[in-house]
């Protein structure tokens, strides 16, 4: 009979204005893949944290019995102790080092204050041999892709002799190879009997490897599935995580597409910002009309984000080379203040890095990207400022007590939806949404594709990237596909499934 690694009981915790966690219960068995689930918001994280001492003992109630022995821990380093490690989804890692410093970073072999570097490289050898990296441990973080950054991440959770292994939404930033590589990969750590506790929005991918699912909503244990003594599908689990049926993963589309063209992208080109001799974008041509959703797909490192970011105000690239049109007219773009005055607004997939100010209120980022109009002189008018951000905060259905909550203490959904609200107060006529459902449940995604809809509707033109291709044929009109900087493909999505997409972002140059 396979013993219990884990128990948490009565887990009770409480922020300004929010129960984020009500009673909740959680048991885990010793050398299983364990998922956590549930809506933004319904308390994943902050439990994980409760568990890793993120969120010391004496902040909650309740109790975590870890390997039949009461925990009550002060931080994170009381939990590593004991080998509770989490990988928390913001990769926690320091560019300008290398691998070999970040996987000891804070638990260097050191004896008497001087670090033994040979037996440091001989060991993160050992580690990326088994997380499957085949990289030299003096290669520095910021010049290998964020797949091998989350793989390096593990390898540092492995450094402190983990028993229990917490990957929160791991595979969030990954393209489909790399997703593959870290599920069998913890496969094959349950075959070593490490335990894993998984948080992800991926259903499929939950059920490709998991024991058991414990579901919560709203801060509490809703219910724990066994696998493999029921049987669950993916619409019972939504049910339970969302409280009601969700019939469709797509709210229906009725396209009011107008024959003009609204903006266009010719002959877009557009060098590395550090090395003058690398091209990332190569003659890039694309429109989208008056109303419509159209999609760019393509496996990262394609260079989708390059070519928002480059056309949204030079944000990104250098020597770069080609023509914009709004409406049939030139436009130059000479920063983002010139894009955001010409009616283009930019959802960034990084929300954190370049979207929100995380110790802001929700009502100070609601209203960042178009202060003039709660202004009076240039001057705020907080009253002008409070009605905008009340009125954006019903309109996107943001759930928290209210505008005056600290952005960074919403859930991911929610933040999302702040940052969504920030540009449709700019009012813009083209939007371009970058990865605007990464890390979000499904719940929330359906809510935020029925305000892309409905934005759409009332004429806004709408560019979308996303790594997920049933997102992009679910909601686009029109694709294009993007492949090693190029466009090698325009699909209307009556025509066009998976296979042909992937075909096409998978050309190689001169195919």
């Amino acid at each position: 009979m396979t013993s219990t690694i884990l128990e948490m009981k009565q887990i009770t915790k409480t922020f300004p204005g929010v129960r984020a966690l009500d009673n909740v219960n959680l048991h885990v068995k010793e050398g299983e893949i364990h998922a956590l689930i549930g809506e933004n918001g319904a308390g994943k994280s902050t439990l994980m944290k409760v568990l890793s001492g993120v969120h010391q003992h004496g902040t909650y109630s309740g109790d975590i019995i870890f390997k039949g022995n009461k925990c009550e821990f002060k931080d994170i380093n009381d939990s590593e102790k004991l080998g509770i490690v989490i990988v928390h989804q913001e990769l926690a890692l320091i560019p300008d080092l290398p691998i070999s410093e970040n996987i000891f970073l804070g638990n260097e072999i050191a004896a008497k204050g001087i670090i033994n570097w040979n037996e440091t490289i001989r060991k993160t050898m050992g580690l990326l041999e088994k997380v499957g990296l085949q990289l030299k441990p003096d290669e520095l973080i910021r010049n290998i892709g964020v797949g091998r950054q989350q793989l390096v991440e593990i390898a540092k959770a492995l450094s402190k002799n983990v028993k229990l292994l917490i990957l929160d939404e791991p595979t969030a930033a990954l393209n489909e190879k790399d997703t593959e590589n870290l599920l069998q990969l913890l496969l094959e750590f349950k075959k070593q009997g490490i335990t894993s506790i998984l948080i992800s929005h991926k259903l499929n991918e939950l059920f490709q490897v998991s024991d058991t699912i414990t579901i919560l909503r709203d801060g509490q244990t809703v219910r724990s599935y066994s696998l493999q003594e029921n049987n669950i599908s993916e619409k019972d689990v939504i049910r339970d995580m969302v409280g009601r049926d969700l019939t469709n993963l797509y709210p229906e589309r009725n396209p009011k597409i107008k024959d003009e063209i609204a903006f266009e992208i010719k002959d877009w080109s557009v060098y590395h910002p550090l090395d003058a001799e690398r091209k990332i974008l190569h003659n890039v041509n694309l429109h989208v009309k008056r109303g419509e959703i159209v999609g760019i797909a393509g496996l990262m490192g394609a260079g989708r984000t390059e070519l928002a970011m480059s056309v949204f105000g030079k944000s990104y690239g250098k020597k770069i080379t080609g023509q914009l049109f709004k409406n049939g007219k030139e436009v130059i773009f000479k920063n983002v203040a010139s894009a955001i005055k010409h009616g283009v607004a930019y959802v960034s997939e990084d929300r954190k890095e370049y979207g929100l100010i995380l110790i802001d209120a929700i009502k100070d980022n609601l209203t960042l990207a178009n202060l003039e109009d709660v202004s009076n002189k240039n001057i705020l008018d907080k009253n002008k400022e409070i009605k905008a951000a009340e009125e954006l905060k019903t309109r996107i259905n943001i759930k928290a007590p209210n505008i005056h909550q600290i952005t960074g203490n919403l859930s991911g959904g929610n933040q999302q939806k702040v940052v969504l609200g920030k540009w449709i107060f700019t009012e813009p006529d083209v939007l371009i949404l970058d990865e605007p459902t990464r890390g979000i449940d499904v719940g929330a995604k359906f809510e935020i594709y029925s305000i892309i809809n409905e934005l759409a509707e009332k004429g806004i033109s709408i560019i979308m990237i996303s790594s997920e291709l049933p997102e992009i044929l679910g909601m686009c009109d029109r694709i294009y596909t993007l492949s090693e900087g190029r466009i090698t493909g325009n699909h209307k999505r009556n025509e066009s499934d998976q296979e042909i997409l992937m075909t096409y972002m998978t050309q190689k140059r001169g195919s």
